[in-house]
């Protein structure tokens, strides 16, 4: 994987760059942006829609389940860790990720629940549901 490289000017419009593609990631009018792209969120969510549909794929494709498609809508919110009732965390927010998935295809009950099992386990969750160090520096 190369780098993603993001340029900003002097409003909240950002022109990504990841490899050959180019996106606009934006925040809305009622944020003060000007609403021609997805937020940052919104690409936080598509990651991990997007990595969890393919990671589905994969496995349909090796134990050959007979998945037609899916069809994966995430909504995204936080809350204080503090009003969090199964929550380990006691201070700060809890970023909640709301994972709806509709797969397509004649499926047994048993390959349904094999491929939730491993929508559960696609490598952006992992990466979400892990420890995260980031480290920025001044070039």
């Amino acid at each position: 994987m190369g780098p993603v490289v993001v340029k900003a000017g002097t409003a909240f419009r950002n022109e990504v760059e990841a490899g050959k593609h180019r996106l606009i990631a934006d925040e809305p009018v009622s944020a003060g942006g000007t609403d021609e792209g997805p937020t940052p969120y919104d690409f936080l969510s598509a990651g991990l829609g997007g990595c969890t549909s393919m990671t589905m794929r994969v496995v349909a494709k090796r134990e050959n389940i007979p998945l037609e498609g899916a069809e994966i809508t995430i909504t995204n919110d936080r809350m204080y860790a503090k009003d969090c009732a199964d929550c380990t965390s006691s201070t700060g927010y809890i970023h909640r990720f709301d994972v709806r998935i509709k797969l397509i295809g004649n499926l047994t009950e048993a390959q349904r629940e094999r491929l939730l099992s491993v929508a559960r386990r696609c490598p952006v969750a992992k990466t979400l549901t892990s420890e995260i160090k980031i480290e920025e520096q001044l070039v």
